[in-house]
């Protein structure tokens, strides 16, 4: 009768082997695996330690092992097999209708980096291309007295999010819209959120199978992957209140960026990535010119 470490580092072999890409939650073999005998056995996710040496039949092993092989077969990321993602501790449903919740402004709201721009007048917060909702509920979580709106262009993608809302109870103060961009946006508002689609093109076209198995809609953003950006940064002034702020991922597309906007003065922000994943500009930068080329 196998143990439950000895079924993860067994699963953690065989990822290894077969190649899978990981980034969805994760970042190695081990805590893949980890994640998904912990899941499969109905085990708590967060203290491996506890459980290790816990006996697993050979019927559960089983159910682990065919569990892997989907992983495997599939490409699909783990969080679409377990229909359920992690952020600073928040599980979210998560299914092939949203992108797959990973963003580091989740950690920038929990450990308070943003809160020097923010205050009493903060009170209307919008997630800007929300996926399903994730920052959003983490955001009416964090910060009591604001309500949130939740914006995507996918009606599908919101109908994750509704799930999401829901199950945290936000229902009151978490407010879904349809919008492509800002258009369905009048504002004003205090703090905008926005993880948008900023992959460049030749990085699309180079994507691991686990990234395709995502809406595309959610991570290509043209050439220099900088698209919708470019929209952002022309309509956000009007949906933003005098002292309000935007916070904006652009993943490893900090070189396009700068290239885009020259001019334009922004914070980057530490996350656990670095410091070059995130970035803060005031409502008054914007107005001062995004030197868009």
């Amino acid at each position: 009768m196998s143990t439950v470490i000895e079924l993860i580092e067994a699963g953690a072999k065989r990822l290894e082997a077969a190649g899978v890409a990981f980034g969805h939650g994760t970042a190695n073999a081990f805590d893949e695996a980890a994640w998904l005998v912990l899941w499969r056995l109905k085990l708590p996710l967060d203290d491996i330690d506890a459980v290790a040496d816990t006996a697993v039949s050979p019927a559960d092993a089983g159910k682990v092992a065919a569990l892997l092989d989907e992983r495997i077969a599939t490409r699909k990321p783990a969080a679409y097999l377990t229909k359920e993602a992690w952020l600073q501790g928040v599980p979210f449903y998560i299914d092939e209708r949203a992108i797959v919740p990973r963003s580091f402004i989740a950690e920038l709201i929990a450990d308070g980096s943003i809160d020097y721009w923010l205050g009493p007048h903060t009170q209307r917060v919008l997630d800007l291309c929300t996926g399903n909702g994730s920052l959003a509920v983490l955001a009416a979580l964090t910060y009591p007295d604001v309500t949130v709106d939740a914006a995507d262009l996918s009606v599908e993608a919101l109908e994750v999010a509704a799930i999401n809302i829901t199950r945290h109870e936000l229902d009151a103060r978490v407010k879904l819209v349809e919008s492509d961009g800002l258009a369905n946006l009048p504002g004003p508002y205090d703090l905008v959120l926005c993880n948008p689609p900023y992959v460049n093109s030749a990085s699309m076209a180079a994507l691991p199978a686990e990234y395709l198995a995502e809406p595309e809609l959610a991570l290509a953003g043209g050439t220099d992957g900088m698209d919708f950006i470019r929209k952002l940064f022309t309509d956000a002034p009007s949906r933003m209140s005098e002292q309000a702020v935007l916070v904006l991922e652009i993943g490893n597309e900090r070189d396009y960026f700068e290239a885009a906007f020259p001019q334009l003065e922004v914070v980057w922000l530490e996350t656990s990535a670095g410091e070059d994943q995130v970035l803060l500009v005031t409502r008054t930068a914007l107005l001062a010119g995004a030197g868009v080329r």
